[in-house]
């Protein structure tokens, strides 16, 4: 037996979402401080949606996470729609409206995805260049995030790393641009730039925030069958599964 297949995820079932969004709380609090004890700076890198919003709302209200050693804290995000920052649909804009503006954080230490460029190729080069610059690291090297927080779609995507899309062949770059296909969206929802799963997983530590019963189905295939990342993407984390924490609202459990 392979030592993928020997790995069981590890989950962590509350009871709705805002308890999902104060353990999630309790935990990046937590993280920020011991990794803090070791050395000088936290790297975050954080994902949009729904499932972390509440998190988000926490990070800005509640006392423990604004005593934080924010100047020591560096913010970068997973992925972001190819957007204006000022869009609802902004990944950017919903940490702003929700923590961003709120909390003791320098600017130079916020690592927006910049989606101001015509050419998105030259975008996703833009964002591996601060990685690099930001990370001090060369080529063939990757960033390690501290923590990476991320979500899963009812579809199995995490990130934007899309069941059958390009991104979920990328392994030689940081970031890449996500095309997605589907008429049945928005225009302005097709293009996306994203952190390959080779960064995603070199983390130290990850969390998964699942919720809702819309999620049920698909988690518990992710959760049960084999690995396959082009269907689920999600599986991407599987042979990393020990540092990675599933934290999951009762609705979504509702099949596991």
């Amino acid at each position: 037996m392979s030592p993928v297949k020997q790995k069981k995820p590890n989950t962590q079932i509350v009871t709705d979402a805002d308890a999902l969004a104060h353990k999630c709380l309790d935990l990046f609090v937590a993280s920020v401080e011991q990794t803090l004890k070791q050395k000088d700076v936290f790297y975050l890198a954080i994902s949009g949606g729904r499932s972390p919003q509440q998190f988000f709302e926490l990070l800005g209200s509640e006392q423990k996470a604004l005593s934080l050693g924010w100047d020591k804290i560096h913010l970068f995000w997973v992925d972001e729609r190819y957007v204006p920052r000022d869009s609802q649909y902004s990944n950017y804009k919903l940490a702003i409206d929700t923590f961003l503006a709120k909390i003791p954080i320098p600017e130079k230490n916020i690592h927006p995805i910049p989606t101001d460029d015509e050419d998105f190729d030259s975008a996703a080069r833009q964002y591996e260049k601060t990685l690099r610059s930001v990370f001090h690291i060369k080529s063939g090297q990757l960033p390690k995030f501290d923590l990476v927080i991320l979500g899963m779609g009812s579809d199995g995507h995490t990130g934007s790393l899309f069941p059958n899309t390009n991104a979920c062949f990328d392994t030689n770059d940081l970031a890449c641009v996500v095309y997605l296909l589907d008429q049945k969206l928005p225009d302005e929802l097709l293009t996306r730039i994203t952190l390959t799963h080779p960064v995603i997983c070199a983390a130290s530590q990850i969390i998964v925030l699942v919720s809702g019963p819309e999620k049920a189905k698909t988690l518990k295939e992710v959760l049960a069958g084999p690995p396959d990342e082009i269907r689920y993407p999600i599986h991407i984390l599987w042979p990393v599964l020990d540092k990675v924490l599933w934290l999951i609202d009762s609705p979504a459990a509702g099949l596991i």
